[in-house]
């Protein structure tokens, strides 16, 4: 009985390392000797991004696009001065109230699916490249957890704005089914219009410039595409103020 559960904690525990690490190529590899808190200034609007390494990757070319205009705020890991990689939808709940800390929100930008749709194999507690392992999160799942989100989010009285999950090539490690960024993205608007949330169609906007803008085989953006992505995350703030 002790072993099995000593054999089922480190099956959790190698788990969760498969589904928090750090991606190779994500902007969380390069997040250090950045400057993650901002210095806001006060009366300006407040702008808060909550989102996954995608939203990392552009965090800080939008508040630079937005400074002097709009204070630009993301989660930090806990003890830390690191951008926190949110995750999927069941992480963001379960991290919102602090997410949420901070001055009173004007705009907030968040964007949650690619963590939920890729493929983790649990019983080796690793990332999987076989698209015959489950999604982390189903897409019933994915559903209820955006609908806690967004309620959640709107309390706050702030603008909230949904970012649709990029897209990216087949043969992504770990395993993500292109498709799949379509299926997610549909629930997504749909739980988006019934809560008459605002939608930042990055998905559309960056499927005809992959080659130009993402990374080899990568669901990570290069620099021009983070620069174009957070172009149109910096308009979406500021149109939403």
């Amino acid at each position: 009985m002790k072993n099995n559960i000593i054999k089922l904690l480190l099956t959790l525990s190698l788990t969760c390392s498969a589904l928090f690490a750090v991606e190779p190529g994500s902007a969380e590899e390069k997040a250090k000797g950045k400057k993650w808190i901002p210095t806001p200034i006060e009366g300006k609007a407040n702008a808060l991004i909550i989102g996954d390494s995608i939203s990392i990757g552009y965090t800080l070319q939008v508040r630079d696009l937005l400074e002097g205009k709009v204070n630009v705020y993301r989660p930090i890991l806990e003890g830390t001065d690191q951008p926190w990689n949110c995750g999927h939808t069941s992480s963001i709940n379960g991290g919102l109230d602090r997410m949420l800390k901070g001055p009173k929100w004007d705009v907030i930008h968040f964007n949650t699916g690619l963590h939920d749709l890729k493929r983790i194999n649990r019983k080796k507690g690793a990332r999987s490249d076989d698209p015959s392992v489950p999604v982390v999160i189903s897409l019933e799942q994915y559903r209820e957890g955006l609908e806690k989100i967004v309620i959640r989010l709107k309390a706050t009285g702030a603008k909230v704005i949904f970012a649709t999950t990029t897209p990216y090539v087949e043969g992504v490690y770990p395993c993500r089914i292109p498709e799949d960024a379509v299926k997610y993205n549909q629930v997504a608007i749909e739980v988006m219009k019934k809560h008459d949330v605002a939608i930042n169609d990055l998905y559309s906007a960056s499927l005809p410039k992959l080659k130009e803008w993402q990374q080899n085989k990568n669901v990570h953006f290069n620099e021009v595409g983070k620069q174009k992505l957070a172009e149109l995350v910096a308009e979406s703030i500021k149109n939403n103020l």
